[in-house]
């Protein structure tokens, strides 16, 4: 686990300077702007962003859920929201793979019926 800088004691960010806060480039806090409905940086002239200090919290643990727990886009946003879906990758890979397992026992039941009726 990455350590982070401590967050100054100001009222607000700019992009650059919450991208060296949380370790993330700024194009992809544009991204999670719009994934994550709790991050509502002020815009002002020229659209330039300005993020408060709970922001700026939120997207710290957002980076968290994304880089070091393993958490897909729509897991964390779950998460945050106080849902519980599968979350992980793994998660999300294991059910994924129990639905291919399903569905090919089907057709195998299916092939097998398939079989016997032309018997």
């Amino acid at each position: 686990m990455e350590s982070l800088p401590i967050i100054p004691a100001k009222r607000y960010f700019t992009i650059g300077e919450v991208a060296d806060l949380c370790a993330v480039k700024p194009h992809v806090l544009r991204y999670w702007e719009q994934e994550f409905t709790q991050l509502r940086p002020l815009k002002r002239r020229g659209n330039r962003r300005y993020y408060q200090h709970h922001e700026v919290l939120i997207i710290r643990r957002i980076r968290s859920l994304l880089y070091e727990q393993g958490f897909t886009i729509s897991g964390a946003r779950a998460h945050l929201q106080g849902t519980r879906q599968p979350v992980t990758v793994a998660e999300g890979q294991a059910a994924a793979f129990d639905l291919r397992a399903e569905l090919l026992t089907i057709r195998a039941l299916l092939a097998a019926q398939e079989l016997e009726g032309a018997i």
